[in-house]
Order: C-alpha cells, then sequence, then structure tokens
C-alpha cells in the first residue's frame, strides 16, 4: 500500500451503526444492517433505520448498497435520497424478518430506487 492511502476495507460490525447523511451533510438515519447475498457474497442493501427517538418508533428501510457512498468527513456514508422517497420507499415492518428472501421482494426494493438489480452482472445487460 502506498504510504499516505488508508485500506478501503471495513468490518461489518463497524458500518452496523454508521450514521448516514444527505447530500447536504444532515444526517438523516443510521446502516441498522448489512444484508449479504450468501451465494454471491456482494452487499445486496443496507437496511438504515430513520427517525425514532432511543430505538424506540425507528422505522427501517432497505436501500440498495449501491446507492451509499462512503463519507469520510464526517466519518460514515452518503445517500442521495429526499424525505419524501423515504416516505413511499418499501419498509421493513417491525417484527418482520430482516431477510427478504424473496426475489420479487427484493426487486420491488430495486424497482422502486431505480437502481440495477445486484444480482445482474453488467456483461449481462449487453
Amino acid at each position: 500500500m502506498q504510504e499516505g492511502h488508508t485500506s478501503s476495507l471495513i468490518t461489518s460490525d463497524s458500518v452496523e451503526g454508521m450514521p448516514v447523511y444527505d447530500v447536504h451533510g444532515k444526517r438523516i438515519g443510521k446502516v441498522e444492517r448489512l444484508m449479504i447475498d450468501k451465494l454471491t457474497g456482494q452487499i445486496a442493501y443496507a437496511i438504515l433505520s430513520f427517525g425514532g427517538f432511543l430505538g424506540i418508533g425507528e422505522d427501517h428501510y432497505p436501500i440498495p448498497w449501491s446507492m451509499l457512498t462512503c463519507n469520510e468527513k464526517p466519518d460514515g456514508f452518503q445517500v442521495d435520497i429526499t424525505e419524501e422517497e423515504i416516505k413511499n420507499a418499501p419498509k421493513v415492518e417491525q417484527g418482520e424478518n430482516w431477510e427478504l428472501t424473496a426475489r420479487a421482494r427484493n426487486q420491488d426494493v430495486y424497482d422502486y430506487w431505480e437502481v440495477r438489480y445486484y444480482w445482474i452482472a453488467a456483461s449481462d445487460l449487453s
């Protein structure tokens, strides 16, 4: 590794709990969980929590991992979404299984956010 460069790797337990900021630098939530496809090893999405007080009343939303960017100062992630988009987004209900295993459910999340499905390789699009 070159001098002055840090590793781009991070542990999953370090990501969980990290703050999430909007494009204006306002803290809007935190990463609650990472959902990893056990067949491909790819991160499918992050479950983000918004709102609530001391963990009570928080809403949880799956956001495709490709939508989040690293934001080193302050330490966390940045996502270009609006409050209105979040209000209408697919949501993980209280007590619902975090493992959204049905492909149709995964497609709903990716279709809502209008991003390419993580399970389709770029080479398959040609």
